[in-house]
């Protein structure tokens, strides 16, 4: 005896992680393509890092502009790339841009007040996997949602 999904049941949210690397594409792809295939929301989430050195320092509202300026051109990307294709033509999807302590905590937070189906993540690379560990097996230990780690 199989699952059969009801189509269109609705209430279906995919979140993923978008931060310009090819990771993050490539997991921004695959999420599109899962949004499409289930009907879903698909919320791309875009997490500045905090700054609390900069807050400090009195300088934080420079930093912000520059990190709001990148998450602009991200949201402008996507918009296109999504606009260009037909396949997707009527995905409804969101771009969210918050700040957190961490790519983790801004993905965890958005996918639980949204109570996301799935998380999407690209996979981790650099110096700050190897010191704090992967995102997605962070996300993964969090153990609320289906994590899927892109490559």
């Amino acid at each position: 005896m199989g699952f059969d999904p009801i189509p269109g049941d609705g209430g279906r949210v995919v979140v993923a992680g978008v931060d310009g690397s090819d990771s993050s594409w490539r997991a921004t792809a695959y999420a599109v393509g899962l949004a499409r295939r289930q009907d879903a929301l698909l919320v791309l989430v875009h997490v500045l890092p905090a700054h609390p050195t900069a807050a400090l320092a009195g300088v934080a509202w420079m930093l912000a502009d520059g990190d709001l300026a990148v998450a602009d051109q991200l949201r402008r990307r996507i918009a296109a790339g999504l606009a260009a294709s037909t396949e997707v033509s009527s995905l409804r999807w969101q771009f969210h841009v918050l700040r957190a302590p961490d790519v983790v905590a801004g993905l965890a937070r958005t996918a639980d007040e949204l109570r996301a189906d799935s998380v999407v993540i690209g996979a981790s690379r650099g110096l700050r996997h190897r010191l704090f560990g992967s995102a997605g097996v962070r996300l993964v230990k969090g153990g609320r949602w289906p994590v899927i780690v892109v490559p």
